[in-house]
C-alpha cells in the first residue's frame, strides 16, 4: 500500500491505518528505537506509542513523506524513554556514545544565559548539512539522528568505520566552527 493511501486511512479514521503502518514500517522504527533503546520491550512500547501518537496527530496533520514523519515521533519517543530509565546514570548504548560525541559542541540549556533558540540552532545545522557532499551528509545523519552505530552508519555511507570516524571528527569540528562563526553560543 501506498504511504498516500495509508495517510487517507488515517483521515479517514479506519483503524487498519495502524496494521498497513505497522506491516509497512515496523522494522523501520524498531530499528530506529533499538538504536538508541537497546531493549527489546522498551522498542516495543515506544513503536505502540508511536502509533498512536501518529492516529491522534493524523488528522490534523497531513504529513506529506510518511517515513520521515514517523520515525521523528519514534525517535523523541525513544529519546525520552532512554531518558527517564538513564537518570542516574549513562549505559554503553549508541545514543550514549552518540551523545558522547557531540556534547562538547553543544550548550547543556540548563543556564538561561547560554541557551538559544533551538529554530536557530536547527536552522543552522540544516544549512550545514546542506552544504556537505552527500556521502557525509549521508554518514552525519545515520549516526547522530537515526543513532546508528559507527559500523552501520559507515557501511550506508560506503564508507570503512576508520574513515567514517575520522569523517565524523571533521564533521564535528567543522559544524562547531560553524555555529561559532554564525553566532550560535557555545
Amino acid at each position: 500500500m501506498e504511504d498516500s493511501e495509508i495517510v487517507e486511512l488515517y483521515w479517514q479514521r479506519d483503524e487498519s491505518a495502524v496494521s498497513e503502518t505497522d506491516r509497512k514500517y515496523r522494522n523501520y522504527l524498531m530499528t530506529i528505537a533499538w538504536n538508541i533503546l537497546g531493549n527489546r520491550e522498551d522498542c516495543s512500547e515506544c513503536l505502540n506509542d508511536t502509533y498512536l501518537r501518529a492516529w491522534n496527530t493524523i488528522p490534523p496533520e497531513k504529513p506529506r513523506i510518511l517515513p520521515p514523519f514517523l520515525s521523528r515521533i519514534i525517535r523523541n519517543l525513544a529519546i525520552d524513554s532512554y531518558r527517564r530509565s538513564h537518570r542516574e546514570k549513562r549505559k554503553a548504548s549508541v545514543y550514549a556514545e552518540c551523545l558522547d560525541e557531540v556534547e562538547n559542541m553543544i550548550a547543556s540549556g540548563t543556564d538561561p544565559a547560554k541557551s538559544t533558540d533551538l529554530t536557530v540552532l536547527t536552522d543552522l545545522i540544516n544549512e550545514f548539512l546542506a552544504n556537505l557532499p552527500k556521502q557525509a551528509r549521508n554518514l552525519f545523519v545515520c549516526r547522530y539522528y537515526y543513532m546508528d552505530s559507527l559500523k552501520d552508519a559507515a557501511a550506508y555511507s560506503g564508507m570503512s568505520q576508520s574513515a567514517a570516524k575520522s569523517a565524523l571528527f571533521r564533521m564535528r569540528n567543522d559544524l562547531k566552527e560553524y555555529l561559532v562563526r554564525e553566532g550560535y553560543d557555545l
